[in-house]
């Protein structure tokens, strides 16, 4: 059993409430838009962390991350990236990924089971149909933006099981 948290478009800030609701899980891992190599550090030196670049990271995270992540917990195969979309409005250049691991569905290495994206600095949690995947968007953790508050996500993968999906909403600082 693996405890994830999940977080998006910090923009630079680390509020230390993230530390305190990331205490008991396994990973972290940063839907891009971090902000700064001293906000992936303080993540890092926490938790293991796995992370993409977003549109606004510059050089110093950009260089050290990429903008597609694949990889598998326990028995779930992750697609990270910034920029995703939700079922019925992905971005375009998702399509082929999302098309290729539908036909091999059946090929556990090959499809896809949770899609982590962030972005829209709106939460968002669906299950889509038609490429058979869970995507999930955590929101914003930052304080850029309209949102009314900052949100994080902590769940549970359990072999292929994803499970406890919690909703932490911040009173914006």
């Amino acid at each position: 059993m693996t405890r994830i948290g999940v977080l998006s478009d910090t923009h630079g800030l680390l509020d230390p409430r993230v530390l305190v609701h990331f205490k008991d899980v396994d990973e972290i891992w940063h839907a891009g838009d971090i902000g700064s190599e001293e906000v992936l550090r303080k993540l890092r030196e926490f938790k293991p962390t796995r992370a993409v670049y977003g549109n606004m990271d510059s050089g110093d995270v950009r260089y050290t991350l990429s903008e597609f992540y694949r990889f598998r917990v326990e028995d779930v195969n992750v697609l990270m990236t910034h920029i995703g979309g939700y079922p019925g409005k992905y971005n375009p250049w998702l399509l082929p990924m999302f098309r290729k691991a539908l036909e091999h569905y059946d090929d556990p290495n090959q499809r896809i089971d949770l899609f982590v994206c962030g972005h829209s600095h709106i939460l968002k949690v669906q299950y889509d149909s038609h490429y058979k995947f869970l995507t999930m968007n955590p929101g914003a953790a930052g304080k850029q933006g309209w949102q009314p508050c900052q949100t994080l996500l902590r769940f549970t993968i359990d072999g292929s099981a994803i499970k406890d999906l919690e909703v932490i909403e911040l009173e914006r600082i």
